[in-house]
């Protein structure tokens, strides 16, 4: 009766491990920030890609649910992740607008079986077994070690910094300051915040400038003034300036010498890269090499702004 027993018991855990090992397709829900954003239209096209690509190459079906809200919404993201566990996803990457407020839906995600990557946003406190995007510290700094390159290391800089409770945009200015330590002819007259809109970032600009007209350089930790047309009054060239991103609407104020570097977050990875994670988990049974993967930041110039626009040809949607 014990071998009876113990035999059909391989051979039941012998059949599930070949279930495991044949499936052959699987759903990867995909749940950005928003709907209109071209950073996670990339990411969509990034995600279809990597589901055409590595599907190709593994000989499996690869099928992306793009259940992302129309504005920000963490709550909506949160419902999304219900939705798509109620309907079978074989996995989940998401970019977070609220770590708080999707922790659990993630939690409870992973707790039905189902993996959740995070890419460009993270909930760290989450069981997410992987999150990919950029280090915000490193972020931080590599803006700053820019500007003082391109001010020939004197001068005086200004941080424009968002909103003041995020906690990636608090590592991107601790990371500036620091980076800022080391060089000792740079002073930083302060961190400005404001709303997150291009008006609002603009008008921010404008204000400290007519306030405080020594200012020779600005750090931007994101890029949102350079959404709206004419955000930086100054003659090109009279003060410098570094921003993170490089999204179309970006790169015009490269060619007019108004920004003399961007920083451009990998985001049509953030898709692929998270569907690859995915699949090595689910399909190979493998886990990543490390929880955090990071994104490097990509520098755009003057002179390399023509072929980096040429990207934005393939990662936006036709």
């Amino acid at each position: 009766m014990k071998k009876t027993l113990l035999t059909l018991l391989t051979l039941a855990l012998a059949t599930g491990s070949l279930f495991a090992q044949t499936k052959k397709s699987y759903t990867i829900g995909l749940v950005a920030k928003s709907q209109g954003n071209p950073v996670f239209q990339a990411a969509r096209v990034g995600a279809e890609a990597a589901a055409k690509e590595l599907g190709a190459k593994h000989g499996i079906t690869i099928k992306i649910d793009w259940r992302t809200p129309n504005e920000e919404d963490a709550q909506k993201q949160a419902d999304a992740i219900e939705q798509l566990v109620l309907a079978g996803a074989d996995g989940l990457a998401v970019s977070c607008s609220d770590a708080n407020k999707l922790t659990d839906a993630i939690n409870s995600a992973v707790k039905n079986g189902v993996p959740v990557a995070t890419f460009d946003s993270d909930a760290p406190a989450s069981k997410r077994f992987v999150t990919y995007g950029v280090d915000d510290e490193q972020c931080g700094a590599q803006a700053m070690d820019e500007l003082a390159k391109v001010m020939g290391g004197k001068g005086v800089v200004a941080i424009l910094a968002g909103n003041p409770n995020a906690p990636n945009l608090q590592k991107r200015v601790a990371g500036a300051k620091q980076a800022a330590a080391k060089h000792p002819g740079i002073k930083i007259r302060d961190t400005f915040y404001h709303k997150e809109t291009p008006q609002d970032a603009a008008a921010k600009i404008e204000q400290v400038m007519q306030a405080n007209p020594d200012i020779t350089g600005w750090c931007l930790i994101g890029g949102w003034p350079l959404f709206t047309d004419n955000a930086l009054k100054w003659p090109p060239g009279t003060v410098k300036c570094v921003s993170v991103d490089a999204l179309p609407q970006q790169l015009g104020y490269l060619r007019s010498g108004h920004v003399q570097m961007l920083l451009a977050q990998q985001c049509y990875e953030w898709g692929y890269r998270s569907v690859d994670h995915l699949i090595n988990k689910i399909h190979f049974k493998k886990e990543p090499a490390a929880v955090k993967d990071v994104s490097p930041l990509v520098p755009v110039s003057k002179e390399t702004v023509d072929a980096f626009a040429k990207n934005w040809e393939k990662w936006l949607p036709k």
